[in-house]
């Protein structure tokens, strides 16, 4: 691991929920991944975690159907100190086409916005869009309404290995302009190839060092 940069070494399943009594305890800090159905969400967090199988990958959109809650452990080496913290990451249920009916579809609308509004130990949403079609209106209208909640969210494009170099540098461009991003806040990934892993890993933990615990290691 390079020096000074954080990685996840271990990542375990927790539980799942759809209200605030279910979330796990103790608490900890919690990044929450959401997206459109089919983005890659699952295969973005099993690459995340190196560990195959972790979230689970379904062909049909629309799986996910409650907030799963996985506990990562990150470990940091810099000059001779070993930092280690703890975190949640959360996957959210796809927002646009699920195979659910009416009354499910208002229900997770329901939970999943109770989850991003009150959960008091959120401290950053990652936004998976799928690098290959333009912003459609439903990640456009999750974007804005996350950030007037005051939420900091991280853009994730996926699938960056299923386009060209030139084109996953058009769309990052694309996107950057279209929600008025700043660097730091879009990032295009790659499952096939793990490109941007490391950096994803430190941004999240960059917000989060924050809130988390972080112990050296003695």
């Amino acid at each position: 691991m390079p020096k000074g940069q954080w990685d996840v070494i271990k990542a375990e399943f927790v539980t799942s929920a759809v209200q605030a009594d279910q979330y796990p305890r103790p608490s900890l800090p919690q990044v929450a991944f959401i997206g459109r159905s089919n983005v890659g969400k699952s295969s973005l967090i099993n690459s995340l975690c190196r560990r195959n199988g972790l979230a689970r990958v379904s062909s049909s959109p629309g799986k996910t159907q409650t907030l799963n809650f996985y506990r990562l452990d990150a470990k940091r080496t810099a000059d001779d100190a070993v930092d280690r913290t703890q975190f949640f990451l959360v996957d959210l249920p796809g927002y646009g086409f699920a195979r659910t009916n009416r009354h499910n579809k208002e229900n997770w609308s329901g939970f999943i916005r109770n989850y991003l509004t009150d959960a008091p130990d959120l401290s950053l949403v990652c936004q998976l869009i799928d690098i290959r079609h333009k912003l459609m209106d439903s990640d456009i209208e999750a974007y804005h309404w996350m950030v007037s909640c005051g939420l900091q969210v991280q853009i994730v494009l996926t699938k960056m290995d299923k386009v060209s170099k030139s084109a996953a540098m058009a769309q990052v461009a694309a996107v950057k302009k279209e929600l008025f991003l700043s660097g730091d806040q879009i990032l295009a990934y790659s499952v096939q190839q793990p490109l941007m892993r490391g950096e994803l890993i430190n941004r999240i933990l960059g917000v989060l060092e924050g809130s988390a615990e972080v112990v050296p290691e003695l």
